[in-house]
């Protein structure tokens, strides 16, 4: 069984999941693949990974650096959980391109390269936004691609981390 609850983000509504102790999903209220790792039946209701979540939540978008990350479930394949994993590194207020990730998945498995379409595959099937920074990626050319809750708040959560982003390729801008 699955559970959800509900946040009301300065960027529009937020809907939480969870499996009753992990998160499982933080989408923004009708993005891209909104819903894509919660089942059929689930039911509202107050846990204490929402109030974690809550509290992560409140810090992030008062400008303030959250404290601990609430306890996460990562649901996707061994190859999105891989590319997730490494956007738990991108620290706040930088970036990562998908080209570097590729190559770190790359160099991770040996291989001589890896697709960074495949890597963007995976970014933008994210089903835990803002927790797991995929806002932080951006093309080889610096400009803003393609993100499931929509440029605008891609820009938004950017400059509210600090980005330059005079220096992201003259905010040039993008749909993936």
């Amino acid at each position: 069984m699955d559970y959800i609850s509900r946040y009301q983000s300065p960027l529009g509504g937020i809907t939480l999941s969870s499996d009753g102790r992990f998160l499982t999903g933080l989408w923004f209220d009708g993005q891209k693949y909104f819903g894509s790792t919660l089942g059929a039946d689930y039911a509202e209701r107050d846990l204490p990974v929402f109030r974690q979540a809550a509290e992560w939540l409140d810090r992030y978008f008062e400008g303030r650096q959250p404290h601990l990350r609430p306890p996460l479930r990562l649901r996707g394949t061994e190859f999105q959980r891989e590319v997730w994993n490494l956007l738990l590194a991108i620290p706040r207020g930088q970036t990562a391109t998908y080209a570097a990730i590729a190559r770190r998945v790359a160099d991770g498995h040996g291989l001589p390269r890896m697709s960074a379409q495949a890597v963007g595959g995976a970014v933008g099937r994210n089903p835990l936004s803002l927790i797991v920074p995929c806002h932080r990626v951006v093309g080889s050319d610096g400009s803003l691609t393609g993100y499931a809750g929509g440029l605008d708040r891609k820009r938004a959560l950017l400059e509210l981390e600090g980005v330059d982003m005079a220096a992201l390729s003259g905010m040039k801008m993008r749909e993936k």
